[in-house]
């Protein structure tokens, strides 16, 4: 399986979907949290390609994008491919 790694807060409700549903799936993740730890904002705006709102979510070297974004690709088949590539 590949790393997952999320960018979160934890005031962001789509960060805690988010982890609900990989937490489901049995998917082990680094979770980054950008008020925790402020410096790392700026990485994920820049592997996020500008992108500034929490989750932002890795699989490998491929940016899934946000909740949203991982639940489409659950509700498409496509999830699980991915994380086993």
């Amino acid at each position: 399986m590949k790393a997952v790694e999320i960018y979160t807060s934890p005031l962001c409700g789509f960060c805690h979907a988010a982890k609900r549903l990989l937490n489901q799936k049995g998917v082990d993740y680094t979770e980054i949290d950008v008020l925790q730890e402020p410096a790392k904002k700026p990485e994920m705006i820049e592997r996020a390609s500008g992108r500034r709102t929490v989750p932002q979510i890795f699989v490998g070297e491929t940016h899934v994008g946000g909740c949203d974004d991982l639940f489409a690709l659950e509700q498409d088949g496509k999830l699980d491919p991915l994380l086993a590539a």
